[in-house]
């Protein structure tokens, strides 16, 4: 349609790069000399959300958005992340403002001509990330572009061009209280979900972004371990290893069919929503962000008592500060609290065990019980025993309404109280290891109970 009218209209940054590396692009942005107000009269449906920077969101015959930016050039960026103000410009000049020269081509579909002004290309081939002119002058516009240069260089796969490395080194300090929380958050859970996060991690770490972002996770280094448990090394190390086994994790189950079983016939998570994975990325991150603090030498070894629940309210400082949403946080937070207590499933009760088997979050927690024991000493005995559990609890039939309700207590005399609550869990924990035959049954059950428990309440 812009072509038809006489404009210049290409495809514009990560599409044309990831359509150049054989990847699916996710999205598809347009460049055009159009107007903004000129695209707003060519197309019936459209939004004027970036009206002010030269974009207009087009929806498309196919219902899809497109977002449509004029060739534009930035002149000031007083709060290092927006332009001041814009002025429109030619096609050669628009891409000298773009951050790297990878996501600075434009493609020509109509011509099957793919514009390079910046040697973009040659960088492609070469697998190299470079930013387009002076690294600083970019980073100094906008510092998220620190930030996105090690996710892009983790994602892609591509080493750091030096003066750009250089450049990330030295603003990774400025990125903090200038960008926004929840900007910083979706690029580093991007990295955390791209399928090389311990790549992305080693850069975070390496270029002082983790020091500056996660400082609790910046101080595992060093922070000793174990041997005989944790032949990896100190706590830095058994992250960066976790990391790579929740690499192909993520990989295994971004690939996986929706009506495919929750694990593989190897006991592997296969299958998780996006809101898991989420939760299950953040949460193998943290999962020992209580370590440091707790850390100390007794009795001829390293020890970290505690370190799940000091790890767990850390945790929740963390995922609150990035404005993680609620779901996300809460489960993160439960892996990190509960990361070590299926360790005692073989000395607990059958009633126990069940409800930690019938919690939905249950296959989250045993697939990081897995990864954190290939990345330390490589055990897999307890995973492969709750994983049988596992299997076994979901073949049951579906557990049924408690038989004994608040009702019963108050058929014996009881009046509502305090002790209604334990005494229901106490039935209920009893129902699940010997179930009743009949209500009657049931109500003799309580009878006794609350005799030798609770006589008090019955006088």
């Amino acid at each position: 349609m812009l072509q038809e009218h006489g404009f210049q209209a290409v495809f514009a940054g990560g599409c044309v790069r990831d359509t150049f590396l054989g990847r699916q692009p996710h999205d598809w942005d347009i460049a055009t000399s159009a107007r903004p107000e000129q695209v707003e009269e060519l197309f019936p449906h459209t939004y004027a959300v970036g009206k002010q920077f030269g974009i207009i969101t087009v929806v498309g015959e196919d219902h899809e958005n497109y977002e449509v930016a004029t060739f534009r050039g930035d002149v000031t960026y007083t709060d290092g992340r927006h332009p001041d103000a814009i002025r429109f410009v030619d096609m050669a000049e628009d891409v000298r403002r773009r951050d790297f020269t990878c996501n600075a081509l434009l493609g020509d579909p109509i011509a099957g001509v793919v514009h390079d002004f910046v040697g973009g290309v040659a960088d492609l081939k070469a697998g190299v990330l470079r930013a387009v002119g002076e690294p600083e002058r970019r980073f100094e516009e906008d510092k998220l572009r620190v930030v996105r240069a090690v996710r892009f260089a983790a994602t892609l796969g591509f080493e750091i061009e030096p003066a750009t490395w250089a450049a990330v080194k030295s603003y990774s300090g400025q990125v903090v209280g200038v960008v926004s929380v929840e900007r910083i958050a979706g690029e580093l859970e991007k990295m955390l979900l791209c399928g090389h996060g311990s790549r992305a991690l080693e850069l975070l770490d390496s270029s002082g972004l983790l020091a500056s972002i996660l400082p609790e996770l910046a101080v595992f280094h060093g922070v000793e371990q174990p041997p005989q448990f944790h032949p990896e090394g100190d706590v830095w190390n058994h992250q960066l290893k976790l990391q790579g086994f929740l690499d192909e994790t993520v990989c295994r189950c971004q690939s996986c069919p929706a009506e495919a079983p929750r694990f593989n016939a190897s006991g592997e998570l296969q299958r998780a929503s996006a809101q898991e994975l989420r939760a299950l990325a953040w949460g193998a991150l943290l999962h020992d962000v209580g370590k440091p603090p707790v850390c100390r030498f007794d009795k001829g070894r390293w020890r970290f008592n505690g370190h799940d629940v000091v790890g767990a309210e850390l945790a929740e400082v963390i995922l609150r500060r990035l404005r993680l949403p609620s779901e996300v946080t809460e489960t993160a937070v439960f892996l990190v609290r509960q990361h070590m207590s299926l360790t005692a499933m073989r000395e607990a009760r059958i009633a126990t065990r069940r409800k930690h088997l019938q919690d939905m979050r249950f296959p989250l927690l045993l697939e990081l019980v897995r990864l954190d024991s290939l990345a330390s000493f490589g055990d897999l005995s307890l995973h492969a025993w709750l994983h049988e559990l596992w299997e076994e609890e979901m073949a049951r039939p579906p557990q049924p309404t408690p038989t004994i309700q608040g009702r019963d207590l108050i058929a014996l005399g009881i009046a509502p109280c305090p002790a209604f609550k334990p005494i229901l869990q106490s039935a209920f924990d009893h129902e699940l290891e010997e179930p009743f035959a009949n209500h009657a049954e049931a109500l003799a059950w309580l009878r006794d109970f609350v005799q030798a428990n609770y006589p008090e309440l019955l006088k």
